[in-house]
């Protein structure tokens, strides 16, 4: 059963898309018998994915720390919630237990955790794909940007093609689908 590791907003967003685009991708991924890795809360997307996973008999696995147990409320409903010291050590074992890495809409956090898992990528820490669910054009700006890093010599058009998108979740899992069976079963999940 392939991990996806998915970042996204703690919060709802200020438009319904963004919480349809994401209980799509949650009953898609449990459909489709893959286990959502996620950051452990109930609340914003992030609980609207988890609840999404669960409803159709999929898998979840929460990652939180301590510290954030009571602050983002826990989601106490998952297959499995595994507590951490801090944040770092949340996100090394969100990308230890992942095989591919998604990013939804979402603040500077889950950015944040987005940069990082593609910057490890960059530096051969991992090879496991990193997509983007494009809901109505959210990630427009950031591709745009990151584009113009290209054309300005900062950015590798190779690395930059790395990070890849989908305007929908079952085009986003299609996706993935085919680049982890592209991979050996040795090179899928494993640390990061």
């Amino acid at each position: 059963m392939p991990n996806i590791c998915v970042y996204l907003g703690s919060r709802e967003g200020s438009d319904s898309c963004f919480r349809e685009a994401t209980t799509a991708l949650g009953r898609e991924l449990g459909r489709r018998g893959h286990r959502l890795v996620y950051g452990g809360a109930r609340v914003g997307l992030m609980g609207t994915l988890a609840d999404a996973v669960l409803e159709v008999g999929g898998e979840v696995v929460g990652v939180m720390p301590h510290h954030l147990v009571d602050r983002e409320q826990a989601h106490q409903g998952l297959t499995q919630l595994i507590r951490v010291a801090d944040m770092h050590e949340r996100k090394a074992a969100m990308a230890e237990r992942a095989d591919a890495f998604v990013a939804l809409p979402g603040g500077i956090g889950t950015l944040e955790e987005l940069f990082e898992s593609w910057t490890w990528q960059y530096l051969g820490l991992h090879d496991k794909p990193i997509a983007l669910l494009d809901t109505r054009g959210f990630f427009a700006p950031l591709l745009t940007f990151l584009d113009s890093l290209v054309s300005k010599g900062f950015l590798d058009a190779h690395t930059r093609d790395a990070l890849s998108m989908a305007p929908t979740p079952p085009a986003l899992l299609d996706q993935l689908e085919r680049q982890l069976g592209d991979k050996t079963p040795q090179s899928v999940g494993g640390n990061a």
